[in-house]
């Protein structure tokens, strides 16, 4: 496809910058290092302005609106232009200085580059203090719910447990019997047996070797531990309900802590849980161990046992881009880089990370590269905030639509949009490449942002408004019904984030956005009729034709269609007025619904709404 000459004299401003058209007026932009400051923004408020004021009037014209509600709908308008706006003047009176001379200051007035100080373009994205401790959801697995069964390969066996003995040939009997308070069971004809303190493993050849002293020919033994004697412990400390609880021995930690609660978020410690036994501790459990290997100690538990959590110790806050933002308990009173980075899981692309914390000199926000980070020692109470704050060299790009080639592209980041289409190859009666568009996802975000502020000043203005008489109040309710349908329905539109980079005078050589996706519609020979008509269909073009001939051909309009508000929608992204334009191949007739109500201020606002929606959606959403 042709070229778009970027140094062609009409896309060249008389200061030498680029230009772009824009209606009867001309966008200057400077070129990059020639110190000149742009001042778009009043352009962009005046061309608001006029539109919006052109909105107002055509309305007014429509609806015989009165001159002083005709004033107070062009200053509604005009608020609403202003939002969001700020002139590249506006500063705050403490951003500059003046000195003596009348001058400007514009020497920093803070060092930012010390470790005293840290980026303000990075906040904390959530409040710390909030922030659950690293194992908070440990205890919602229903640990509680399964009690072992004592046969683990490891247990040991104890007075109390049952033991099932069977043997047959020269000598036959069958029988359970229990390990007595010695340790022993007693083998018929034999005598007794000690077992305590063995494995099932051993047990069985304890009990074979036993009746083969007596009977050494012809016979045959089976033994199994068929029950164990249940334990009650006792779980104190850090959980939320301290308590004796019933297990058996063989169960693990986790099941009597689930028991009593879990470990308390606020005050307990994942990493200091101690088993006592008679005054003495048995062993020590950092469950750090099991959320992150699954590894933890199975010591055979004892009636009287005692678990104990400890308080937490000091810790560390980890946010940002990780996969777990928690609280990291520390153990040693400090933890390197490298090891945090291990526990928090770091998402792709960070490569800074941003350290707080208080230190003997004094609080410190120091923000570092990755690499740099793994080898500093992070200390109690540091917040490390973890951030993908590099720039990729390219972005990445889609086309969609009519061409030849790869869908995808990944361009250098300051890449524009004529040298992406000088690339793209395309059959030239098939495309047209004159309706180019773009899809933008920060478009998509500010039509979103737009569409819900101007729904939410709706409900504030009309919903709730006093009235003085019954039947005042009666045409407020039903009012309020429309205005309560109406914002639900629009609430659900997505906005397509078009912008129309097309119009009569070429397409506009823009830079491009990663994730812009750019659109090469098909060469189309009909045109699309949907809205308020009566059989929304697609008809083919016949050049010289008016609206009425396709209007006619879908059938005419709805009871609630608006013949006076029926709009255009090109392939390139722009919504036109159908009275101001000429009808081409390829075009969408998007007839709008009228407003159902006598309230010419509730209508003027619905009617602003609809054209948003219908710009930002091309939707004709029903009233």
């Amino acid at each position: 496809m042709s070229s778009l000459d970027s140094d062609s004299p009409e896309q060249r401003g008389s200061t030498g910058g680029r230009c772009l058209q824009v209606g009867r007026r001309r966008l200057v932009y400077q070129s990059p290092g020639n110190g000149a400051v742009q001042r778009s923004g009043d352009l962009v408020m005046t061309i608001m302005d006029e539109r919006l004021g052109r909105a107002v009037l055509y309305l007014a014209r429509r609806l015989a609106l009165p001159v002083l509600l005709l004033m107070v709908s062009w200053s509604m308008a005009n608020s609403v232009a202003a939002q969001g706006i700020a002139l590249p003047d506006d500063i705050l009176p403490q951003a500059r200085e003046q000195t003596d001379e009348g001058t400007i200051n514009d020497s920093p007035r803070a060092n930012w580059s010390n470790d005293r100080y840290g980026p303000p373009s990075i906040p904390s994205p959530i409040d710390v203090e909030l922030l659950p401790p690293f194992g908070a959801n440990l205890f919602t697995g229903g640990f509680r719910g399964t009690m072992a069964d004592g046969l683990n390969r490891d247990y040991r066996i104890k007075p109390g447990d049952q033991v099932t003995l069977r043997a047959w040939g020269a000598v036959e009997f069958d029988r359970v019997v229990p390990v007595d308070a010695q340790g022993n069971i007693f083998l018929p004809s034999i005598g007794p047996l000690a077992v305590q303190g063995m494995s099932h493993s051993q047990l069985d050849a304890r009990v074979r070797e036993a009746i083969q002293s007596i009977y050494p020919e012809n016979v045959q033994v089976y033994t199994n531990l068929q029950g164990v004697q249940p334990v009650g412990v006792y779980v104190t400390g850090y959980v939320h309900s301290p308590g004796r609880y019933a297990g058996t021995p063989s169960d693990s930690i986790l099941y009597f802590l689930d028991q009593a609660g879990g470990i308390d978020n606020a005050l307990g410690s994942y990493r200091s849980i101690s088993l006592m036994r008679q005054g003495q501790r048995l062993a020590s459990f950092d469950l750090y161990d099991f959320l992150l290997d699954g590894r933890i100690a199975r010591p055979q538990l004892r009636d009287g046992d005692t678990i104990v959590v400890g308080e937490r110790g000091p810790s560390i806050a980890v946010t940002g881009d990780v996969e777990r933002a928690y609280r990291y308990e520390l153990q040693s009173g400090q933890l390197s880089g490298s090891d945090l980075v291990s526990l928090a899981r770091l998402k792709s692309g960070v490569s800074h990370v941003l350290l707080r914390g208080e230190r003997a000199t004094g609080p410190v926000a120091t923000y570092l590269t990755l690499d740099e980070f793994l080898a500093r020692q992070v200390q109690p109470g540091d917040e490390v905030i973890f951030n993908a704050d590099h720039q990729e060299g390219t972005i990445v790009v889609a086309l969609e639509g009519s061409f030849l080639g790869p869908s995808r592209f990944a361009l250098p980041r300051d890449a524009r949009l004529g040298e992406l289409l000088d690339a793209v190859a395309i059959l030239s009666d098939m495309s047209a490449s004159h309706n180019v568009s773009i899809r933008r996802e920060s478009v998509a975000r500010q039509q979103k942002e737009a569409l819900e502020d101007s729904l939410r000043r709706l409900e504030t203005t009309y919903l709730g408004t006093s009235s003085s008489t019954d039947e005042e109040a009666r045409i407020r309710i039903r009012e309020a019904e429309l205005i309560q349908m109406f914002v639900a329905r629009a609430r659900q539109l997505e906005p397509s984030g078009r912008l129309v980079v097309a119009s009569d005078q070429g397409v506009a050589d823009i830079r491009l956005q990663d994730g812009d996706v750019i659109t090469l519609p098909e060469a189309m020979d009909s045109v699309l009729i949907s809205g308020e008509v009566v059989v929304p269909q697609a008809v083919v073009y016949q050049p010289g034709s008016g609206l009425d001939h396709y209007l006619d051909a879908a059938g005419g309009l709805t009871q609630r269609g608006d013949e006076d508000n029926i709009l255009v929608v090109r392939q390139n992204g722009a919504v036109r007025n159908a009275d101001d334009i000429t009808l081409r191949a390829g075009d969408e007739i998007l007839v709008m619904p009228a407003v159902p109500t006598k309230n010419l201020q509730l209508a003027t606002s619905l009617t602003q709404i609809l054209y948003q929606i219908a710009v930002a959606t091309k939707v004709a959403i029903d009233l």
